[in-house]
Parts: structure tokens; C-alpha cells; sequence
């Protein structure tokens, strides 16, 4: 059974233009990867690696920001609308995972040392892994260090610090356990 959004997806001569266009510029693009208008893969785009089936909306951005940081998008993984993803060590999101409009996954965080101008000091990095069968509602910030385990579902306007075990609902900010599936 496909899902409401894989069942009316259409691809348009736009959509299969744009999949075969970033076959040259990503690590790997996926068979049947519906990339919608207005998508950027930024800065180092040969360490993005989207797999099959991906959906990836309107507006999305995908940053690998450094030569070194990598982005792994597994499976039948939906991106939803103005999602932001930005890496600068290591970004992995497994398969039949559903991203809504407006989230933002970022894997590092400025220092804030007293005495130094903020612009001038290192970021601080972490990797992001997101298991299999996640769904992130709309409007969360996952931010770096993060696990989130297979299964689990994060509410609406969440912000997720701490890793989350497998089947667990977290919600809030900063996120905790509101139930389970």
C-alpha cells in the first residue's frame, strides 16, 4: 500500500530533468528520486548520497559544508517543504523515514567563549544519525549529537537534544518522552 503522497505523485519532464541533472553533481542519486523546484544541494554536493524512492519538496536545502561532511539519505524517505539540513561532520537519515515541512537538522553549534567575536569561533560538531520508519513532524530542530532510534516519532515544534530510544514519541523543547507507538 503506498502512502497519500507516493499514491498522487506525479513526476513531470521537470522532475525526471532535475533527477538526471544532480546524477552528475551528488555522491549518488537513487533510481526514481522525485526532486520538486527550487532544491539546493550546497557547497559539496559529491558528499550527498540520496537512495531510491526519495521525495525531497519544494524548497529544500542540503548542505554538506565542509570536504569531509557527508549526508546519507536512505530509502522511500520523504523531505518535507523548506526543510533545512546542513552538516559539517556526518548526517545519516535511514529508509521510510517522513521529514515535514520546516524541520532543521544541523549537526554542529557555534562556541560562545566570552572575549571572542562569535563570527571568528570554531563550530562545535557531533554527528546526526536518524534510524528507519521515523517520523519528525513539522517545525522540529534536531541538533548535533543526536541519535534517533528506528520507529520513533518526534511532535510538532520539538527541539531534540538528546537522543531518542526506539518506538518512543518525544515532544517539546527541549524534547522528552511523551509516549510511546
Amino acid at each position: 500500500m503506498k502512502s497519500q503522497v507516493r499514491k498522487h505523485l506525479q513526476f513531470s519532464i521537470f522532475n525526471y530533468f532535475r533527477m538526471i541533472k544532480n546524477r552528475f553533481f551528488l555522491g549518488k542519486l537513487g533510481k526514481m528520486v522525485f526532486i520538486d523546484k527550487r532544491v539546493e544541494f550546497i557547497r559539496f554536493p559529491k558528499n550527498i548520497y540520496i537512495d531510491d524512492e526519495v521525495i525531497i519538496k519544494e524548497g529544500a536545502r542540503i548542505c554538506s559544508c565542509n570536504e569531509q561532511a557527508i549526508i546519507a539519505v536512505g530509502k522511500r524517505t520523504t523531505i518535507g517543504y523548506h526543510t533545512f539540513i546542513f552538516a559539517s561532520k556526518k548526517i545519516e537519515i535511514g529508509d521510510d523515514c517522513l521529514i515535514a515541512p520546516f524541520v532543521y537538522i544541523v549537526d554542529s553549534n557555534h562556541q560562545i567563549e566570552k572575549g571572542i567575536n562569535i563570527n571568528i569561533q570554531t563550530n562545535i560538531t557531533d554527528a546526526i544519525k536518524i534510524g528507519n520508519d521515523v517520523w519528525i513532524a513539522s517545525n522540529v530542530t534536531i541538533l548535533k549529537g543526536v541519535s534517533i532510534a528506528n520507529g520513533a516519532v518526534i511532535a510538532a515544534n520539538s527541539v531534540v537534544n538528546c537522543s531518542v530510544p526506539e518506538n518512543e514519541i518525544w515532544g517539546g523543547s527541549p524534547a522528552k518522552k511523551i509516549g510511546e507507538r
